[in-house]
């Protein structure tokens, strides 16, 4: 019984995207650029009916296509204008090394997120804080803490040249 709850696990997940037409596209790359749309706003975009631009949009939902909806705060405004990447290099690659860091990081102030990587680095991370100061006092107080880690390199970013929440739906 456990075997078959491993190779459940293992499974790809099903690319949903092959079930997908070009309206459903349509309406997908309209709601990444705009979740605010009205219904018979995204209905008009899309060259739909409002009641059948409603059912797509659910049932894009039901088929787990569209995750959450959600509003983009700008991060100057809100007192995160800085973006940091940190390369974090972990003691020891051990399960237990990676769940306890993991556990430990996503907890630092400001993480938007953490990734495991391959190459030189273990994870990245990428974190917002207001200025110099104020990721000088994150690094002191809580990146230095982290479990297990052996080395953290950080990279300011100077200039934003391009950000995107939106994914690329093929034709």
């Amino acid at each position: 019984m456990s075997t078959t709850k491993v190779r459940q696990q293992n499974v790809p997940p099903v690319d949903l995207s092959a079930e997908l037409d070009r309206t459903d596209r349509a309406i997908l790359r309209q709601l990444q650029r705009d979740a605010s749309l009205s219904n018979v706003a995204l209905a008009a975009k899309v060259h739909l009916s409002p009641p059948a631009c409603l059912r797509r949009v659910e049932r894009l939902k039901r088929l787990g296509l569209i995750d959450k909806v959600v509003a983009l705060l700008s991060p100057r405004a809100v007192g995160a204008g800085m973006l940091v990447m940190i390369g974090v290099v972990l003691d020891r690659s051990t399960p237990e090394s990676f769940a306890e860091f993991e556990k430990a990081a996503a907890k630092v102030s400001g993480c938007m997120e953490c990734h495991v990587v391959t190459g030189e680095f273990d994870y990245f991370m990428l974190v917002r804080t207001r200025d110099n100061d104020s990721f000088n006092r994150l690094h002191a107080e809580q990146l230095l803490y982290l479990p297990g880690v052996r080395q953290v390199r950080s990279f300011m970013v100077l200039r934003n040249v391009l950000s995107t929440t939106e994914l690329p739906l093929a034709v």
